[in-house]
C-alpha cells in the first residue's frame, strides 16, 4: 500500500504542464534518434544530456527528458529494421527477422503497429516490475559495508561486457582505463593531486558529461566524417507503408508472446551485464521453440516481431532497477542516466528512495506517462517517423557536433572542457575501430572513486587485514556472481552471438532472394 501511496505521489510530482511538455519532448526525439541507423539509446540520450542542463532544468525534470528519449529510443529501433533490414541499435537486429520480410510483404504499416504495442506493452510490464522489485533490493542494499559496496562494483565491472560479448579482455582493458580516468585528481584522502600534470583544470577530474558527450556522440561524427556515408534514404523512399491498423486477429495471436517475452525481458534487464540485447536474442528463441510450429518465424510471422520488441523494451525497463536500488546501471544507456544523476548531486543506491522520494517516484510516474505517449504517437505518426530516415547523416552529424559543443560550453563555460571533449572524442573513435567497449570506460570514471573509497574505509576498519573483502555471505555471495559473470560469456557469448549473426544473414539472403 505504501508503495502505491508513493506512486500517487509520484503522479502528482510529473503531472504538470512542463514535466509533461519534456515527456513528449523526449518521446519524439528518442524515436528519431532511434529510427536513426547506427545511433540508439546510448548516443541519443548522450547527444541530449547538454540540451537538459542548457536549459537549466531540475534534478525531475531531467530525468523525465532523458529516460523519455531512452523508451522513445528503444520504439524507434525498430522502424529502420523494418523498413530497410537496417538494425537502428543492437537490440533492434532480432526484429529484422520477420519485420522486413512482412515489409516486403506489403504489411510494413502493420508490423510497425504490432511492434509498436509489443513495445508498450513490454515497457508497461517493466515498469511494474521496477515499482514492485527496486524497494525489494534497496531492503537488502542496506545490508551492505564499504566490502560489499566494493564486491558489488566489482561485480559491475566483471559483469558490464555482457552475456552476448565474446572478448572480455576487451572489456577488462577499458574498465582498467576507466578506473584510471577517476583517479585523475585530487585524492580525497590525503589532498595530494594525483595525475595532473600541473594542470589546475584536472584538479577537481574529469567531468562525467563531458567525457560521456565525447566518447559517445562526438565520436559518432568521426565515425561519419571516415566513412562519409550518405545514401541512408535510398531504400526508405521504395518501402510502402500500407494499412497501419493490424486486424484483431492479429494482435489476438500476438498477444500471449508479448506477455511471456515481457517477463523474459525484464529478467534479462535486471541480470548486470545483460541488457536489452539478450533480452531481445532470448525472447525471440524461446518464442520460435515454443510456438512456431509450421516454421513461419523468419518469413514474416507478425509474432516474430513482437517477441524481440517486447523483450527489449521491457528489458530496457530492467535495466533501471539495479540502476536505482543499488546505484550500479544494468545497461550502457543507464550508465549514462547514472552520470547525469550524479552531476545533479543525487547518488543512486539504497537512500535514493527516502533521500529522494521526489526524484525517483517522479521519474517512475514519468515513464508511464511516457510510455502511453509513445504508443499514442507511434502508430498514427509512422509516415512523418519513417521520413527521419531520409535525413542524410552529411545534415544530422554537424547538428549533433553543434549540439555538443554548444551544450557542453552552456553547462561548464570552459574552453578547456571543449578540449577534453574532443580527446575523448578522437579515443572514442579509436576505440570503436579496435572493437573496444566505451561502456565500462564511462562506468570507470563513474565509479571508480566511490570504489576506490569504500575499499579504503573497509580495510582501514579491519586494521589493514584485507581478508575483510570476502569476510561476509553476503560479500562472497557478491564476489562469485561477478566470477561467474565473468566467465559466462565466454562459454555461451560466442553461441549468442552466433545466434544474432546467424538471423542477420538469413534477413540478407531474404532480401536479396526477394531483389532477384
Amino acid at each position: 500500500m505504501d508503495t502505491l501511496n508513493s506512486l500517487a505521489d509520484g503522479f502528482a510530482i510529473a503531472i504538470t504542464w512542463q514535466n509533461i511538455g519534456l515527456a513528449l519532448l523526449g518521446c519524439l526525439l528518442g524515436t528519431i534518434m532511434g529510427a536513426l541507423p547506427g545511433l540508439g539509446p546510448s548516443n541519443g540520450v548522450a547527444i541530449l544530456i547538454p540540451l537538459a542542463f542548457t536549459l537549466g532544468l531540475g534534478a525531475t525534470p531531467s530525468l523525465i527528458l532523458l529516460t523519455s528519449v531512452y523508451y522513445g529510443a528503444m520504439y524507434g529501433g525498430r522502424i529502420s529494421s523494418i523498413l530497410l533490414n537496417i538494425p537502428g541499435d543492437e537490440p533492434a537486429m532480432m526484429t529484422c527477422l520477420d519485420g522486413y520480410p512482412m515489409a516486403q510483404k506489403g504489411m510494413a504499416g502493420q508490423a510497425l503497429s504490432i511492434s509498436g504495442i509489443a513495445s508498450f506493452v513490454g515497457s508497461f510490464f517493466a515498469t511494474w516490475g521496477l515499482i514492485f522489485l527496486a524497494p525489494q533490493l534497496v531492503k537488502i542494499a542496506l545490508l551492505f559495508g564499504p566490502a560489499e559496496y566494493f564486491a558489488l562494483f566489482a561485480l559491475a565491472f566483471a559483469t558490464l561486457g555482457g552475456v552476448s560479448s565474446t572478448n572480455q579482455a576487451k572489456s577488462a582493458f577499458a574498465a582498467a582505463l576507466g578506473l584510471g580516468l577517476a583517479m585523475i585528481g585530487v585524492d580525497t584522502q590525503t589532498g595530494v593531486p594525483r595525475f595532473t600534470f600541473g594542470e589546475v583544470h584536472l584538479y577537481d577530474g574529469i567531468d562525467f558529461l563531458v567525457a560521456i558527450v565525447g566518447l559517445f556522440a562526438l565520436s559518432e561524427v568521426f565515425i561519419f566524417l571516415e566513412h562519409r556515408h550518405g545514401n541512408a534514404d535510398a531504400s526508405a523512399k521504395k518501402v510502402v507503408i500500407g494499412r497501419l491498423t493490424p486486424p484483431w486477429s492479429m494482435i489476438k495471436r500476438c498477444t500471449p508472446t508479448m506477455l511471456r517475452t515481457s517477463f523474459l525481458g525484464f529478467l534479462a534487464g535486471v541480470l548486470p551485464g545483460a541488457g536489452a540485447s539478450l533480452g531481445s536474442f532470448i525472447s525471440y528463441s524461446m518464442e520460435k521453440k515454443l510456438v512456431d510450429k509450421e516454421g513461419t518465424f523468419g518469413t514474416g510471422d507478425p509474432r516474430g516481431v513482437a517477441a524481440p520488441e517486447a523483450g527489449n523494451n521491457a528489458a530496457a525497463g530492467g535495466a533501471l532497477v539495479p540502476m536505482l536500488a543499488l546505484g550500479v546501471p544494468g545497461s550502457g544507456t543507464t550508465a549514462v542516466l547514472l552520470a547525469v544523476l550524479l552531476s545533479l548531486n543525487i547518488t543512486p543506491g539504497p537512500l535514493l528512495f527516502s533521500q529522494n522520494p521526489d526524484v525517483v517516484w517522479g521519474l517512475i510516474a514519468a515513464l508511464f506517462i511516457a510510455n502511453f505517449m509513445l504508443l499514442a504517437l507511434n502508430i498514427p505518426m509512422v509516415g512523418i517517423f519513417t521520413r527521419v530516415l531520409m535525413v542524410p547523416p552529411r545534415i544530422l552529424m554537424p547538428v549533433v557536433a553543434m549540439v555538443s559543443f554548444v551544450g557542453i560550453y552552456g553547462i561548464s563555460g570552459s574552453t578547456f572542457d571543449l578540449l577534453v571533449m574532443v580527446g575523448f572524442g578522437i579515443g572514442g573513435w579509436v576505440l570503436r575501430k579496435l572493437d573496444v567497449p566505451l561502456v565500462p570506460i564511462i562506468l570507470g570514471t563513474l565509479l571508480g572513486n566511490a570504489m576506490e573509497s569504500n575499499l579504503r574505509r573497509a580495510i582501514t576498519i579491519d586494521n589493514g587485514n584485507w581478508g575483510t573483502l570476502i569476510d561476509s555471505p553476503l560479500a562472497i555471495g557478491l564476489w562469485s556472481i561477478a566470477i561467474i559473470g565473468f566467465i559466462l560469456p565466454l562459454i555461451v557469448g560466442k553461441v549468442v552471438k552466433r545466434g544474432m549473426r546467424a538471423g542477420r544473414d538469413t534477413a540478407k539472403d531474404d532480401e536479396n532472394s526477394l531483389v532477384d
